[in-house]
Parts: C-alpha cells; structure tokens; sequence
C-alpha cells in the first residue's frame, strides 16, 4: 500500500496499462466524430483527406520516439515543461509550461461545456442551463480526484475502454450495415480548393484540425515520475497509446468514407452521428450522444489528470505558486489542481464561445509544446551528453531535426496564413513576459 506523501511527492504506483489508457483517453475526444464534416468540405477529395490523415499519424508517431526519449531520461511530471526548463532554462520553460497549461485549461472547459450540451439534448428541461450543468461535471470529476490518484487513474482506465471498443464498433457497424457510396456521390461538387483555387489554406486549415484531434499523443509523458519503472514502462506506454490512437482514427475515417456521400460529409457537423443515423434511422441518433458524453468525460478526465502536474512541476521549480507543490494523502498535487477546476470553470461561465475560440488557440499551443520538446531533446544531447538515456531515439540526430522543422514549418505557416488563433496565442506569449517577471520576483 502507497504510504501518503509527507514531503509533497507524488506517488510512484502507475504502469504500462495506466500509461496507454490516458494516452487514448487524453486523445481521442468529439474530434474524430466532428471533424470530418469540416475537413471534408475543405478538402472534397477522399485521397487528399485520408492522405493528411496518415501525415499526422506519422507525425505522431515519430514525436512519440523522440518524447520517450526525453521522458526516460528525465521522468518528472510535467513533460514538455520539463524538458523547455532543463534545456533552455527557466523563462523558456515557463513560456512553454504556462502556455501548455492555458490551452488544456481552455479545451477542458470547452470539452466539458460541449458535454453539457448533449446531456441537454437527452434531457431537454436542462437546456439553458448548460454553463452550471458544466460546472457541476468538473466539480464533481475534481472530487474524485481529490480522493487520489488510484481512483481517478481506475476511472481513467474505465473510460477508456469503453471509448476504444465504441469507437471499434462503430467501425464495424459501418462496413456491415452501411452501403458503400457509388464513385461519383465520393466526390465533392466544389469546396474550399475548387473556391479558391488555393490548397495551401485548406491543407493548413485541414492540418490545424487534425493536429487539435491528434493533441494528446504524449499524455503518458506527463507522469513518468508517477510510474513505477518509466525506462521499462514508458515506451510501451507510448507506442502501445498511439498506435492505438492512428488504427482508430483511419479507421473511422475509411468508415465515414465508406457509406457518407462527400456532398453529405461536407455539410456534416457530427459525422459519426450521420452514418449511424443513415444506417439504422433518425431514432439511433441518441446512441452516438451518449457514446460522445463517454468519449468527452473521458478525455476531460484525463485533462484534469496530467494539467496539473504542470503546475506542481512549475511551482517546484520557483516558476509558479509555492503552494503549488502541495500534495494530499491521495496523491493529487491539490492546490494545482484547484487552480485548475477554477480556472476552467471561469471559462465556462464566461460562456461556449470565449472556450471554443481558446481551445482554437489551443492547437497553436500544443504544436509549440511539440516544437520545445523536439529542440530540448537536441539541446539536451549537447549540454548533457553524459545523462542516463534508456532509451534512444532512432537515426538521431535527423529525426528530431526533421520533426523540429516541420513543427516550425506548421507554426509558420499558420502565422502566415493569418489564422486567428496564430495572432490571439502570438498575444499570449508576448504577455508571458511580464508574467514571468512577477512571478519569479514574488518567490525571491
């Protein structure tokens, strides 16, 4: 039995399962199942969206051998904070580590708002109060945190499970009930490269929207102080997560494919609602509803399990609040995740759209934690060659170069392409300026 934590440490009793069910659950969310609709009207053609699809997969995939890298040789809980700050030193690392936590914080009051929403479509008298049914969800998912980490982990583990097999099963049901559309109803009639003559801003629209969905591919990095035996765990933890996650996700896609006309999918807001609503009637809807509450409380769960290690790795190191590194007899660093369920539920008070348009600037943030990692994991090979690496990332260092290049490439481009959530986090990171100021200057 887990002794409790009498010197504000977290508790080392987590594994390989934990490790691949917080990385399917901290990935897959509603993305799959929205955003095929949008891509699709972006895109019109099935080649150009599978071929993006399978792109980012190998992005995923090459970044997940470059982090167990990074995560075995310095295991503290935090991930790509952790390794900005032991690479770069302390304002790089509070740059990455307080953008990081933002952006989770924002999808994790936007993914438990949109939750709300379909609990008020399965029980209309609650529609109009959907902020407070959000707010209720947190509240209730930081109880059980607050409990400790053996139970939120078991809840995880749950959660998962039944997000994967759904997800599996909705496959399935698509190749054996579903009709495969004819050649000429897989084309899109026009779209967003026929409009404007233009693919390079539908790609990096199409990229931003898949790279939001693939966002969660390193979750078990942020607990490798809490594992058992990181260097024999984390690599399994982490090729055995995403390779789940890149099946499901072509996978799903082929499905919707398979049996959604193009001219449909592009119109689509819910995709996997459609298919299953175009095989089995209007009446089957409510189950994909209730499937989606799963797949959302599970990667809300998963949020509100690793963003706050961020913090305590942060107010361990003197970049954030020293309270920070409070740990309850559970395991749970307690004022950081306080901090945490409040800030996300002051997002959604404020209401959907001030989340939605932060979890837009999200991505920009998670593909800049991807950027740091990959850097720190170059910097850190040259400024301590002699640190313990159990594990090394093949055909280094090209790999890591490449994978650095082309995350600048993507932050680049969608600076370029004048996205608005490349301006609104440009803001949030010149704003880390001062913010940094303070606090290092309240804990001298």
């Amino acid at each position: 039995m887990q002794q409790p934590a009498t010197r504000n440490e977290l508790f080392k009793i987590l594994g390989v399962g934990f490790g691949i069910a917080v990385t399917v659950g901290g990935t897959i969310g509603t993305g799959i199942l929205r955003k095929p609709g949008p891509i699709a009207a972006q895109l019109g053609e099935p080649w150009l969206i599978m071929a993006l699809w399978l792109a980012v997969s190998l992005y995923a995939f090459l970044g997940t051998l470059c982090t167990i890298e990074l995560g075995t040789s310095v295991p503290k809980a935090g991930a790509w904070y952790v390794y900005a700050q032991r690479a770069f030193g302390n304002y790089a690392g509070f740059v990455v580590g307080i953008n990081s936590w933002l952006g989770t914080c924002s999808a994790l009051g936007f993914g438990v708002y949109t939750m709300s929403e379909y609990i008020a479509l399965l029980i209309p008298t609650l529609a109009g109060y959907e902020p407070y049914v959000a707010a209720t969800i947190l509240l209730v998912l930081t109880g059980i945190h607050w409990i400790g980490l053996a139970l939120a982990s078991s809840f995880q583990n749950v959660m998962s499970v039944l997000k994967g097999v759904g997800l599996f099963i909705f496959v399935a049901v698509c190749y054996i009930y579903g009709d495969e559309v004819s050649t000429a109803d897989a084309q899109l009639t026009t779209s967003r490269i026929i409009e404007t003559g233009s693919w390079i801003a539908p790609i990096i629209f199409s990229l931003q929207a898949i790279f939001y969905t693939y966002d969660g591919w390193h979750t078990a990095a942020y607990f490798s102080e809490e594992d058992r035996d990181p260097s024999k765990n984390l690599p399994k933890s982490m090729i055995g997560g995403v390779v789940l996650i890149i099946a499901i996700y072509l996978l799903c896609n082929l499905a919707i494919l398979h049996i959604l006309p193009m001219n449909d999918l592009s119109q689509s807001k819910l995709a996997a609602a459609d298919a299953i609503t175009l095989i089995f009637g209007e009446g089957s809807g409510k189950i994909v509803t209730l499937f989606l509450m799963i797949s959302i409380l599970g990667i809300v769960n998963a949020q509100l399990l690793f963003n706050p290690r961020v913090l305590y790795s942060m107010s361990r190191d003197g970049l954030f609040l020293k309270a920070g590194t409070t740990v309850n007899k559970g395991g749970t660093p307690a004022v950081a995740m306080l901090i945490t369920s409040g800030v996300a539920i002051t997002l959604i008070l404020i209401g959907k759209d001030a989340t939605e348009k932060l979890s837009d600037i999200a991505t920009f943030f998670f593909v800049l934690g991807y950027t740091s990692g990959f850097a720190s994991l170059l910097a850190l090979r040259r400024k301590e060659p002699l640190l313990p690496r159990p594990w090394k990332v093949p055909a280094y260092p090209l790999l890591p170069i490449i994978m650095l290049l082309l995350s600048i490439a993507f932050l680049v481009s969608a600076v370029v392409q004048d996205l608005p959530s490349s301006q609104y986090a440009l803001l949030f990171l010149i704003i880390s300026y001062p913010a940094y100021l303070l606090v290092t200057r309240l804990n001298k």
